[in-house]
């Protein structure tokens, strides 16, 4: 397991996320007590999954995350030599209760969405940009944008990353893509010289622009943006990007977790839910061929 978890960190996973594992893994080899791990079966997998549920009387949500650490360790496992095959590869997660999937935007309103923020008035058009773009690229809370501080931002050339506040388990940092890096950087260069405790997003009166300000904003450019399939504010930014990610990266719901600085995996399970959508074409394909 050390070795796992050195393999993580030289993969550059958040400390955050690594402690997770480490502590996941560790339950797991507690009840394993010490068996050799070339012994290891599927079998045992799907055992210590009924031990979660039944003995650790443990949510789904809770147990999933304990498996996703689990898969990620095996397939590591195996690929390392450490195992003959990977005993996970057909672990089922646990059954999560049913809820609604939250709604994000496809690609053509976040097109639209980006045009309406780049053509607002001169003066702001960066700030609009650059802000939409954020909430997008790395799924912020719009309290989390509202608060950062321009010491807050590591922007370089090839790599990126935005601190969110608080100290502890709270405190987490999340990697900024090239194009969130693009866009903060051109809104950041016409910005005047500024301290590491100015705020990053200004309004017009040279204040930190508040939540507030943030969600009417968001609002208004939908508007601008003739967006209507559904209701658009800043959380829905964040549902787009919680979404867009799991669906580049199936399965990962630890990761997706600490990215969005969720507490508890519940929070993060119910992204993995089917969409009205793909139930409704599920059904149409399954359906008999019985008419008259």
């Amino acid at each position: 397991m050390a070795a796992f978890l050195k393999a993580l960190t030289r993969e550059d996973v958040a400390p955050l996320t690594v402690r997770g594992y480490r502590s996941d893994l560790g339950l797991f080899a507690a009840w394993y007590d010490g068996h050799p791990l070339e012994k290891l079966t599927a079998s045992d997998l799907a055992h210590f999954r009924q031990y979660l549920s039944r003995e650790r009387s443990m949510k789904p949500a809770s147990i999933n995350r304990k498996l996703e650490a689990l898969r990620r360790f095996c397939r590591w496992a195996y690929t390392s030599g450490r195992l003959r095959t990977n005993v996970a590869a057909e672990l089922r997660l646990a059954r999560t209760p049913r809820g609604t999937r939250p709604k994000g935007l496809v690609a053509p309103e976040v097109q639209a969405l980006l045009r309406a923020a780049g053509q607002s008035r001169r003066a702001l058009a960066r700030r609009n940009y650059a802000l939409v773009q954020l909430l997008l690229q790395a799924g912020l809370r719009v309290s989390e944008a509202a608060a950062l501080r321009l010491g807050d931002l590591e922007i370089h050339e090839r790599q990126g990353r935005v601190h969110i506040g608080g100290k502890g388990s709270k405190e987490r940092y999340v990697p900024l893509n090239a194009t969130a890096r693009r866009a903060l950087g051109a809104y950041l260069e016409a910005r005047e010289e500024a301290g590491t405790q100015d705020p990053v997003f200004l309004s017009e009166t040279g204040t930190a622009l508040s939540v507030r300000s943030i969600q009417s904003l968001i609002t208004e450019l939908a508007r601008r943006a003739h967006l209507s399939r559904i209701p658009v504010s800043a959380h829905t930014l964040r549902h787009t990007f919680a979404l867009g990610y799991l669906k580049q990266n199936p399965g990962k719901l630890v990761e997706l977790a600490t990215l969005l600085g969720h507490e508890s995996l519940d929070s993060t399970a119910i992204y993995s839910l089917p969409s009205e959508e793909e139930l409704a074409a599920e059904v149409e394909r399954s359906s008999y061929n019985i008419d008259a």
